[in-house]
């Protein structure tokens, strides 16, 4: 069973940056890839962009790609999302996930969840 606890939200102008942490209590944590999911009031789960369980792979969404990264620190059991120039549209509750195996982009293939942090985004 891996908990997940996230981190890093708050309130932030356009344009400015955050960086959300994700912070996984299995030993394993290595062997799950991780994802992050945004969710704004009224809209389903969205995928944001996962990393393969060794680092060496991200996959992000096209609405993100160019502004968020995704990294990993496997001896700290943390994945992060660096946000940068965020537009009022980021706005969102964002969780992270885990899985075994590869990199998904369904919230259904994804058993881990944390609880999520708010991202507001003010213009």
């Amino acid at each position: 069973q891996v908990q997940l606890v996230e981190s890093g939200g708050g309130l932030v102008q356009v344009g400015d940056s955050l960086r959300l942490t994700c912070a996984a209590s299995e030993r394993t944590f290595s062997n799950y890839a991780m994802a992050w999911f945004r969710q704004a009031p009224g809209k389903e789960r969205e995928y944001v962009g996962g990393i393969r369980r060794s680092g060496d792979l991200t996959l992000t969404a096209d609405s993100v790609k160019g502004r968020f990264t995704i990294s990993r620190d496997n001896a700290k059991n943390k994945v992060y999302l660096q946000m940068n120039s965020l537009k009022p549209e980021d706005t969102a509750l964002y969780y992270c996930a885990a899985r075994s195996g590869r990199i998904r982009t369904r919230p259904n293939e994804y058993p881990y969840w944390g609880q999520g942090t708010q991202v507001t985004v003010s213009s």
